[in-house]
């Protein structure tokens, strides 16, 4: 243990000694508990000669991180004490150990006003740090006033720290930056840099806070300009200088305020062009002192209604900087030229190659910044030279930016693919290098892309076939690969052929069938690698005419017959029933049909259009969805299926009785004017097998989804196709004050709500076009005499049964004036004419009742009307 001995009295500079010369934690500890201890006793016994230096020592152990609380009120003494001496270290202990939460603080108002009203300019400098640093909100309105004064001082280090401090006062109290705006504005005409920089500091701090404040020093436009050319244009001031730049820390504040007041303003922008242009093109960019100038002035000149040539010569700036060997100059441009790049492509595409070698950086924040903005420059006429960098990089990328990578590469080919062929090509050599890290969403676009391309798929099967004979550890290409495969095998065996050390090679039904078990007996096999081969070997079966090949397929089958796996032992028994039915088994497993034409949606959003945009779901939509009630947010956009898929092809009449009487009588119903009875009976057929992976929704499948539910795979690609709303609806959407169209007054009436002047009422009608689809009309009305005034906030949530999907369109208006109307359209489909029974929620807020939530169920509906 330390040698720690008291002798009479322990100065702060032993004290600081003795710690130091502790060995262990345990020293420590004890060296500063006894010195607190004798702290404390000090203050009991109101030591004034040695409350300095007791308030030292308190200092220092609270900035070793213990215990100094109890040395709070002897700070404030030594506030208020005549000495200068005492005075500092007193506001200083109370910065340090007081916050303005804190009741003891009120004590302090009344020093604080009576130093700030000294004489002596360093005893009010310390008032007003101490008040800048730890004001409350009470305590700025108290000393508002003499701080107001203060900052027409004619002592400018007073000025100066008035200034900072009224910044503080701003912040805690917004109301009173009134007090401080004339002040304020005189000191834009200050002399001294350093008053100057506090005063534009502080308007900075109001034209934030307040657009009427802006708005009043937009005029001081021109003030701020000449202070800036003065500062660009001076000579070598000692004073001022910083490696050769004339106050930097001014210029950043300037431009920074200029950026402010140029926003949205064409004559304030106007006035600060050539300015603008003078500091980008005259500052040094040589050293970080004036590259920090050159970005404050870019991100002005970007965030301003700038010349076209002025942005231009910012971006070129911004590509300057990345040629910059420090890493953080460079991260800095390419987050700033991320933000730009919507202002002008053209001139950002100019510094692409810089941009691209940025990908091989060390900087992994680099690469992901350079990575984001390369994906940004894709375009019609540089899509080709850009994916081939990005599929280099690619190979060699961190497994972190892979799976982003893979998705936006995809989005890329698929918005602005010169050919189907390049397409293909790009999303398998995507698969190749990344097959792991590919979405499910990104898969089934391919799969899409293949069915839709019908000249291509003898390619693409021989494409994918030579991939697989190479390598089966990607996830997504044996996946895409065996689907393909068991789709177009009669088109590989006809005419494929595969490049195997440089010798093409024909394909045969055996290799096909070898290729699918060594997947099988492989080590990446799983689950739904599993089910999509046996599918895949039950579609070639069909495609095949060897009667070997379906011998082997049918000791395969059998094999997995007894597996431990439900789902492909279901399959495989069913597959074998199948084979007991040869006059059926052709149409069941005929090719699916073409899928139709969708938008590749991740996470809720049309990523390959950035014009448009879903609303994924919200909380609401999760919460009633665990409830076990079918969900929809107030202005969801969820597709409500109204027509059978596109399918092509014919066949027996009487193939769905045949399948019905095979698995067990059952009727097997086919949607409504399908125009192929085999596809229906195909996708009745495979109804119940979906894998556990698989998305389920109560809509009529289409033709899209129906060949990735046969293999239970669980890729679906949503879409947002809104049907079209009944003409009492659209009536009722373009009515500009919400009331009801006329149209709609021939409908029966159902009331749902009532209470606080405030009702809503429904008005169904069975859709024309879909007759499982119901259009309801909710009027909501506001009868003003009860309410009060006018209706705002109004927010109307429903939710339907599992066995329904509801579609809500946004309302007419979310306020409702006094005796007004509002609407809002409801769309449920009900394949399975199951009683309307929906669970509401309303929110809204009125002047007699406040904000009111309601929670309520309605099923009000006569049975079998809708």
């Amino acid at each position: 243990m330390c040698q720690y001995v008291r002798i009479s009295i322990f100065s702060a500079v032993d004290l600081i000694k003795a710690i130091r010369a502790c060995k262990t934690h345990a020293d420590e500890r004890a060296v500063i508990q006894k010195e607190s201890a004798f702290i404390r006793t000090s203050f009991k016994e109101e030591n004034t000669e040695l409350r300095h230096s007791n308030i030292s020592k308190l200092l220092y152990i609270h900035m070793l991180g213990y215990p100094a609380h109890f040395g709070q009120i002897e700070c404030l003494k030594l506030a208020a004490s005549p000495l200068f001496s005492d005075k500092r270290l007193g506001y200083l202990g109370t910065m340090l150990l007081l916050d303005e939460n804190q009741e003891v603080l009120t004590l302090l108002t009344n020093s604080l006003k009576n130093d700030l009203n000294h004489a002596n300019m360093y005893i009010v400098g310390l008032a007003l740090c101490t008040l800048g640093n730890i004001a409350s909100a009470e305590m700025s309105r108290d000393l508002c006033s003499e701080v107001e004064k203060l900052l027409g001082s004619s002592n400018m280090y007073i000025r100066k720290k008035a200034a900072l401090c009224a910044i503080r006062i701003i912040r805690k109290v917004p109301d009173l930056q009134e007090n401080f705006i004339q002040r304020a504005s005189s000191l834009l005409n200050d002399r001294n840099h350093g008053v100057l920089l506090s005063g534009i500091t502080l308007i900075t701090e109001m034209c934030v806070a307040s657009q009427e404040t802006l708005l009043h020093f937009r005029k001081a436009v021109p003030v701020l300009v000449r202070h800036l050319k003065n500062l660009v244009s001076a000579g070598f001031s000692a004073e001022h200088d910083v490696t050769g730049v004339t106050d930097p820390f001014l210029q950043i504040k300037i431009l920074r305020l200029l950026r402010i007041l140029g926003k949205d303003d064409v004559e304030s922008s106007e006035a600060m062009n050539d300015i603008l242009a003078q500091v980008a093109t005259n500052t040094e960019s040589s050293k970080n002192v004036g590259n920090s100038i050159l970005y404050e002035t870019v991100l002005t000149i970007m965030e301003t209604p700038s010349d076209n040539a002025l942005r231009v010569l910012a971006i070129n700036i911004l590509g300057k900087f990345l040629s910059n060997r420090d890493n953080n100059i460079r991260y800095v441009a390419l987050t700033t030229l991320n933000k730009s790049i919507s202002l002008d492509v053209n001139a950002v595409q100019r510094h692409r190659n810089i941009i691209l070698d940025c990908l091989r950086d060390a900087d992994i924040s680099i690469r992901r910044r350079a990575l984001e903005l390369s994906f940004s420059l894709i375009n019609e006429s540089n899509v080709r030279v850009l994916t081939r960098e990005l599929l280099a990089f690619l190979e060699i990328a961190d497994n972190e930016f892979k799976p982003s990578m893979t998705t936006k590469i995809c989005l890329a080919a698929e918005r602005f693919a010169p050919n189907k062929r390049w397409h293909i090509d790009t999303v398998l050599r995507v698969l190749k290098l990344a097959g792991n890290y590919v979405r499910e969403e990104m898969l089934a676009a391919f799969i899409r892309l293949i069915t839709q391309t019908s000249e291509l798929q003898g390619y693409a099967v021989q494409k994918l076939y030579g991939a697989l004979k190479e390598d089966i550890s990607q996830e997504s290409l044996t996946l895409a690969g065996v689907w393909v495969i068991g789709e177009y095998g009669d088109i590989l065996i006809s005419g494929g052929s595969y490049e195997e050390e440089e010798l093409a090679k024909e394909v045969t039904e055996s290799d096909v069938i070898d290729l699918l078990e060594s997947i099988l007996a492989g080590p990446f096999a799983n689950q739904v690698l599993r089910e999509y081969i046996v599918t895949a070997l039950m579609k070639l079966t069909s495609r095949f005419t060897s009667a070997s090949s379906s011998e082997r397929v049918k000791q395969l089958l059998v094999g997995f017959s007894t597996s431990i796996e439900v789902e492909i032992q279901q399959r495989a028994v069913e597959f074998m029933n199948l084979f007991q039915y040869d006059e059926i088994r052709p149409a069941v497993l005929e090719r699916m049909p073409v899928m139709q034409i969708k938008e590749t949606i991740i996470a809720g959003e049309r990523l390959n259009s950035p014009a448009s945009s879903s609303a994924g779901p919200s909380d609401q939509d999760l919460l009633l969805d665990l409830m076990g009630i079918g969900t929809s947010g107030g202005t969801t956009n969820a597709q409500i299926s109204t027509g059978a898929p596109a399918s092509s092809g014919s066949g027996p009449a009487s193939n769905i009785d045949l399948l019905a009487d095979l698995f067990g009588g059952s009727s097997v119903s086919s949607p409504p004017a399908t125009s192929n009875p085999s596809a229906a009976a195909v996708s009745g057929l495979f109804a119940g097998i979906g894998s556990p992976l698989a998305a389920t929704s109560p809509t009529p499948a289409s033709a899209g989804n129906n060949i990735l539910d046969l293999l239970g795979g669980g890729m679906t690609a949503t879409t947002a196709s809104p049907t079209s709303a009944p003409a009492f609806a659209r009536a009722a959407s373009a009515n500009s004050n919400g009331s009801a169209s006329s149209q709609s007054s021939t409908h029966k009436t159902f009331p749902v709500y009532s209470k606080n002047g405030f009702s809503i009422v429904f008005t169904p009608q069975r859709d024309t076009a879909n007759p499982n689809v119901v259009n309801i009309l909710a009027t909501f009305h506001n009868d003003g005499a009860v309410s009060g005034g006018p209706i705002s906030g109004v927010q109307f949530h429903a939710a339907v049964t599992k066995t329904q999907q509801l579609q809500m369109r946004p309302a007419s208006s979310n306020e409702v004036a006094a005796d007004g109307n509002a609407t809002q359209l409801l769309k449920i489909a009900n394949p399975q004419k199951t009683p309307v029974r929906l669970r509401l929620k309303v929110v809204y807020t009125t002047a007699n009742h406040g904000v009111v939530t309601e929670l309520s169920e309605f099923a009000g509906f006569p049975d079998g009307a809708y």
